[in-house]
């Protein structure tokens, strides 16, 4: 086994913990919200056929005409093509990655991970993942300010149960199918880009078992330190307000995917959208105060920190690295 392996698998490793860690609570945190009593393996379930149809579909439709394999990236890594040879350095960005987390500072994986591997994008990367955030933000304020009056006060006033319930939990399953695969579309290429870029059946399937394994972590955990963003948003654990969330959050991200292949952070146009809402939701209801507008800055100052963390890092690592 060459250390070359050694470094592509580990670093495809560490890189599917902590991006299903640090960014799959942006989809599935509201899901995990809304469905606290139901056991997590059955979340996990559903997120798992979700994911696996998303990976293979991928694989499938990008066969390379030589029969090699397929590019389960979506063609988000034609920009950032495999280091040759992949030294040891590069897992040092899922290692901090997975530092950082701990501390519930919402690190774009995709600035870390990728710039690591090629700089030359990073400018077009963070024009995309800024533009996000203002999108989703402006998008949730008028979303939000049409439907609280309409939705979120009955929402509030008025308990789920019998057949709504049922109605409101298949709704659910639906949006967060969407959003969910949407999402993985994204940030694939934050995983795979350990890997060839023309996987194997038999990569396929070890690279498929070892995201699962970390996501069954993650729904055991109830979604660790990064779900408490989530939490702390207004009504964020009513399945109908977490349907109208992760519906909204799904056709941006593919308004996104459709616009071009250049990898973007999925974390701005994920508090962007939550930011929106927050404040437009507290509009509505009359309870707009400096308390919303202080959590508000206070994910922005995060996500901002985080990204300067990581381009920081990226750059003094790949420093050191050159020596």
């Amino acid at each position: 086994m060459s250390i070359e392996f050694m470094v592509m698998w580990g670093g495809f490793i560490l890189a599917s913990y902590a991006v299903v860690g640090n960014d799959a609570i942006q989809t599935l945190g509201t899901f995990i919200s809304s469905n606290e009593k139901r056991p997590w393996y059955l979340l996990w379930l559903f997120a798992s056929v979700v994911l696996t149809f998303t990976l293979v579909y991928g694989w499938y439709t990008s066969f390379s005409g030589d029969g090699v394999g397929g590019d389960v990236s979506y063609q988000r890594l034609e920009r950032y093509p495999l280091p040759d040879p992949m030294a040891w350095y590069y897992l040092i960005p899922p290692l901090v990655l997975l530092t950082i987390t701990r501390f519930g500072i919402p690190v774009s994986t995709s600035f870390m991970v990728l710039t690591f591997f090629n700089p030359e994008n990073l400018g077009s990367m963070m024009f995309k993942s800024v533009s996000g955030y203002f999108v989703a933000f402006v998008a949730a304020i008028v979303v939000y300010l049409l439907v609280t009056n309409l939705l979120e006060r009955k929402f509030m006033e008025r308990p789920l149960h019998g057949t709504n319930k049922t109605m409101w939990s298949i709704f659910q399953l639906c949006s967060t199918g969407f959003l969910w695969s949407m999402w993985l579309i994204q940030d694939f290429a934050n995983i795979f880009v350990y890997l060839p870029r023309d996987l194997s059946f038999n990569e396929l399937i070890a690279s498929l078992v070892i995201i699962l394994s970390m996501l069954a972590f993650i729904f055991s955990a109830r979604g660790g330190k990064i779900q408490e963003i989530v939490k702390v948003k207004t009504n964020t654990t009513d399945i109908r307000s977490a349907t109208i969330i992760d519906l909204t959050y799904g056709i941006i991200l593919f308004y996104f995917k459709e616009l071009n292949n250049v990898p973007m952070s999925t974390t701005w146009v994920f508090l962007g959208l939550l930011a929106g809402r927050e404040l437009a939701v507290r509009w509505r209801l009359g309870k707009l105060n400096s308390s919303a507008w202080k959590n508000v800055f206070l994910d922005l100052g995060k996500v901002t920190l985080g990204l300067f963390i990581s381009i920081a890092l990226v750059y003094i690592i790949r420093g050191f690295s050159d020596l």
